[in-house]
């Protein structure tokens, strides 16, 4: 039988319950009587709280009592904010050596090799356009491509039109340009990309001149303007001519076996709940354990989604500059919120509230279990490649498209996303797996998951076992099977580069 309620951590103050229970229920596991109704994944007290007292969960501090809360009582925005608290880093105190699988017992996947030895989970052929005036005749190229017509290229998953609000209007050097092109020249050289085509309009500040500098020696790559080609319809049929060259070179491509030491899987969590960092993001998390020891890499992101609980991945930073990365990347992010008189604490979003998180603190020590017990090897900026292998950290902000983004352009092949309410993110030209934390959202949303987590909460599984399921799942989805978003058509609308500067 599920118990009602659960706690986390042997030091805590609150228990989570597993169902709905009524006020004035004796729960016998906790040796408590609940004071108040407390919804399903809500937190009760299960020691008294005097006003001001930390409250803790996971053995974390999440936030401090606004008033004094008695046993039973139900804890959520009402007595409980998120306060300050110094975090103690103790950089590198819990790094430990990772051991790996053999060479010869590593998990393989059918993966695609490129000429230049990256491995796709895919095989796109890209229209990427430099700017947003060039984004119409990008999908009338695109247009022309039916599904009866890409018929006669069997090995080709498609053709993606990547298209967005931004390209001009911004200034043209410092960081909020340089953060644009790395976007671009990432998913112009992306292993999920057989070939790319760089449209732009030619007048632009986002140039294609230097995205093709960034990206370097790529053969893949062709480029074209509205204003050279002479217009919208001569733009349109000299793209169709191009697409047509690109789709019989993607062609030849074909699946080959693979390591699975060639995956590097970006870790997103949208719509969590307080199941999420109970089930879904802990399995998860054992998944990316299994991924690190076969030699793969996971990109672990969402800046102010981690906020309060950064101190436990200094804990595991593997050399001191790392953690220092990451606590610069925190102090950015403090100063970034406050100039635009915002704070970096404005979290958790209604949904998550509803699903029974409280403050940022409580959700980013859900989200950070994402990244497992391994060491943390490096910290990227956005959209930076990732070259490290093992467990690395790329900083973003917490909106998952804009994340998601960066973490593809960084060299995700494979997205990896967590969710308790229910999400429907796709993110071509990579995959994008969908990991429900509760059965009620996976069966009421089962057309847009692909693993359900709820088994954990039920006590079906344990952690380990789910997070062996995932990792099956990502082999089985790097080798080609679909995902759910993917058989919706979801990934062109969700590219979002992260804007920064003042649009001009």
């Amino acid at each position: 039988m599920i118990p009602h309620a659960l706690m986390l951590g042997i030091s805590d103050d609150v228990a989570v319950a597993l169902k709905p229970v009524a006020a004035n229920q004796r729960l016998a596991g906790l040796n408590i009587t609940t004071v108040s109704d407390i919804p399903a994944g809500h937190k009760l007290a299960v020691h008294p709280v005097a006003p001001g007292d930390p409250v803790r969960k996971f053995n974390q501090i999440i936030g401090f009592a606004t008033q004094a809360i008695s046993i039973g009582e139900h804890v959520h925005t009402h007595n409980l904010i998120t306060g300050n608290f110094e975090r103690d880093y103790s950089i590198g105190s819990e790094a430990h050596p990772t051991e790996f699988v053999p060479q010869a017992q590593t998990p393989t996947f059918q993966g695609i090799v490129r000429s230049n030895g990256r491995v796709g989970t895919r095989n796109y052929v890209g229209i990427l356009t430099t700017v947003n005036c060039s984004a119409t005749v990008a999908r009338r190229i695109a247009a022309r491509f039916t599904p009866e017509i890409l018929n006669a290229y069997p090995n080709v998953d498609g053709v993606v039109t990547i298209t967005h609000g931004t390209g001009c209007g911004m200034a043209e050097h410092d960081e909020p340009a340089d953060l644009l092109r790395r976007v671009f020249a990432g998913y112009a050289t992306h292993p999920n990309f057989a070939a790319v085509l760089l449209l732009g309009l030619g007048c632009e500040t986002n140039q294609i001149e230097p995205l093709i500098t960034l990206t370097g020696a790529n053969g893949s790559l062709r480029t074209s303007t509205i204003q050279e080609a002479g217009g919208t319809a001569s733009a349109i049929q000299k793209g169709i001519a191009t697409v047509v060259g690109m789709l019989e070179q993607a062609n030849q491509a074909t699946r080959t076996t693979v390591s699975a030491s060639n995956l590097i899987v970006g870790l997103q969590c949208g719509g969590s709940d307080a199941y999420s960092g109970i089930s879904a993001n802990p399995a998860l998390g054992a998944a990316v354990d299994v991924l690190v020891r076969n030699g793969g890499t996971a990109i672990l992101s969402e800046t102010p989604e981690i906020y309060g609980a950064e101190h436990l991945l200094t804990r595991r930073s593997s050399r001191p500059d790392v953690a220092q990365r990451l606590i610069d990347r925190i102090h950015w992010w403090e100063e970034y919120t406050a100039r635009h008189r915002g704070s970096i604490d404005n979290n958790p979003q209604p949904g998550n509230k509803t699903g029974g998180l409280t403050t940022i603190l409580e959700k980013s020590l859900g989200a950070i279990s994402k990244g497992g017990t391994t060491n943390l090897n490096e910290v990227y900026l956005y959209a930076q490649p990732v070259t490290e292998k093992g467990l690395v950290f790329m900083d973003s902000p917490g909106f998952d498209p804009v994340s998601a983004t960066g973490q593809v352009a960084s060299g995700a092949n494979l997205i990896c996303f967590t969710t308790g309410r229910g999400s429907v993110f796709g993110c071509k030209p990579t995959p994008s797996l969908k990991i429900a934390s509760n059965t009620t959202v996976f069966n009421r949303m089962s057309d847009d998951m692909d693993v359900n987590c709820g088994t954990i909460i039920e006590g079906e599984e344990t952690v380990q076992e789910a997070g062996a399921r995932i990792f099956d799942e990502i082999l089985r989805v790097a080798s080609g099977h679909p995902t759910r978003s993917e058989i919706h058509g979801f990934g062109e609308e969700e590219f979002q580069p992260w804007l920064q500067g003042a649009t001009l």
